[in-house]
This record gives C-alpha cells, sequence and structure tokens, in this order.
C-alpha cells in the first residue's frame, strides 16, 4: 500500500466524522459562502512568473518543513510578493494543516486561494467554499473518472475552479473533461517519491491548450521554472522552498524578482 492509499483510508474516515459534527446545510450557510471567487487561472495566464505559493508546515516526505510560522503573516508576505495564487494544505494528519489556515489566509489577504486537500467526498467542496477558497484541488489518481466529474461540476456551479493533478498518462487521458479549469503535473512519483521534471515535459504536449498549465512538485530553482515554461506551463507550485526559510513572502520576493529579471 503506497502513501496515497493510506491518506485515503484515513480520509473516508475523517470526512465521515466531520460530516456528523457540522451538517452541509450549516456550511452553506457561513458568511463566506457567498464571496465573489478570485480567478486563479486568469491571474496565471496573465502573468509573467505563475507562481503558486504554498502553506504547508509538513509533508509524508519531508516531516517537519517549518511549525513556527503563522498562517496570516505567510498569506500577506505572499500578497505583497506578487504571487499568483495560494495554495493551503489543510490535511492534519500527514501535513499538519487544518480548515481554520483557510479561514486564517482568507482573512490576510485577497489571493486566489487553492484548498489543497485529499477531495473524495462533495462535502469536502461545500466545505471549502465555506472556508474561502477560490480553488479545489482534485486528485487523479484517487478520484474515478465519473467522480471528477462530479466533483468538478460541483465546484463550478460554487464559482470555484478546478485544478486537477495527474501523474502520468493514464490519469490525464481519463481527466480532460470541460468543466477543469488547470491542469496540474505533479514531478513527484507517490510510490517512491522520487521527483522529476521529465513526468511534466512528457505530458506537456497531451494537455490541451484550454487549460492552464501548472508543474507541481520539485520546483526549487528558477531554472527548473525556465526549463518547463517552453512546453506550455502558465503555473509553478512552490512550497517548501519558500516555507522552509524564516520568512517564505520574502523569499517567494526573492524568487520572483531573480525570475524575472
Amino acid at each position: 500500500m503506497n502513501i496515497l492509499d493510506k491518506i485515503v483510508i484515513d480520509k473516508r474516515k475523517e470526512v465521515d466524522l466531520r460530516k456528523s459534527l457540522i451538517p452541509m446545510r450549516q456550511l452553506e450557510h457561513s458568511v463566506l459562502f457567498e464571496r465573489e471567487t478570485n480567478s486563479m487561472a486568469q491571474n496565471l495566464r496573465a502573468s509573467s512568473s505563475g507562481i503558486i505559493a504554498e502553506h504547508k508546515r509538513r509533508s509524508p516526505s519531508k516531516s517537519v518543513i517549518n511549525q513556527g510560522l503563522n498562517v496570516q503573516d505567510v498569506a500577506s508576505g505572499y500578497e505583497t510578493a506578487g504571487v499568483c495564487g495560494m495554495s493551503v494544505l489543510t490535511d492534519v494528519k500527514y501535513f499538519g494543516g487544518a480548515l481554520d489556515d483557510l479561514l486564517l489566509a482568507r482573512a490576510s489577504c485577497n489571493l486566489p486561494l487553492l484548498r489543497k486537500e485529499f477531495i473524495i467526498d462533495a462535502y469536502q467542496i461545500i466545505e471549502a467554499k465555506a472556508y474561502g477558497a477560490d480553488v479545489i484541488l482534485l486528485i487523479a489518481a484517487i478520484l474515478t473518472k465519473d467522480e471528477i466529474k462530479q466533483f468538478s461540476e460541483l465546484a463550478k456551479s460554487l464559482n470555484l475552479e478546478v485544478l486537477l493533478e495527474v501523474h502520468n498518462e493514464h490519469e490525464l487521458q481519463k481527466s480532460i473533461m470541460p468543466s477543469l479549469d488547470m491542469l496540474g503535473v505533479n514531478n513527484r512519483n507517490l510510490k517512491t517519491f522520487e521527483v522529476s521534471l521529465e513526468t511534466s515535459k512528457l505530458l506537456s504536449a497531451q494537455i490541451p491548450n484550454d487549460f492552464v498549465k501548472v508543474s507541481e512538485s520539485g520546483i526549487s530553482s528558477v531554472e527548473a521554472i525556465k526549463e518547463l515554461k517552453p512546453y506550455g506551463y502558465k503555473g509553478f507550485l512552490i512550497g517548501e522552498n519558500f516555507m522552509k526559510t524564516e520568512h517564505p513572502g520574502q523569499s517567494a520576493a526573492n524568487f520572483i524578482k531573480t525570475l524575472e529579471s
């Protein structure tokens, strides 16, 4: 059993518990449910850097990255740096995140926010909207084609954008549908945790241009982005690289400055 299988088993239990504590209609009455959402896809299309910066305390592959920062500082720092959007990890057990991180980020910046989560139930999409997200992540490796369709169409009906993540050609082929906005290629092999930018390069030609192409994982240098841009990538998800420093916002600002110079 790989790490993704383990996460999904735990996630099903967690979601069942959350559903029993907070009914869906209560989420739908939340104050943020009616807010206008911000478009991450639009920001990426218009940007010369394309950085989606992440808030991430730890991960299964790296254990602790940075437990000491508060989300508000990270969010306002990223906004000042001029990133295109912010990814907020809300998984508790494996990444040390929390749904409240999303609320705090929402209160601290106007960036488009991606709820980075292992979505296996429509309830989590309603939750994302209620907690101030603009974008949800769907992971092709853990969903059937029907679930991708159902979840992405639900997201669109709530004015949420959808970033769909794939790891290989098989996942990409089953996933392409009009209800997606962005297609993300994860360069990390979830079975071995090895990272290779070749994954993004190999899959780029098979992603139709209607979707914003995003490359995820293992992007820690300006060179990596310059290497991927000719393949049509407009978005680059960077977490660890900024989060392992004392001031992620400043690190992001320096990174963007180098990239654009």
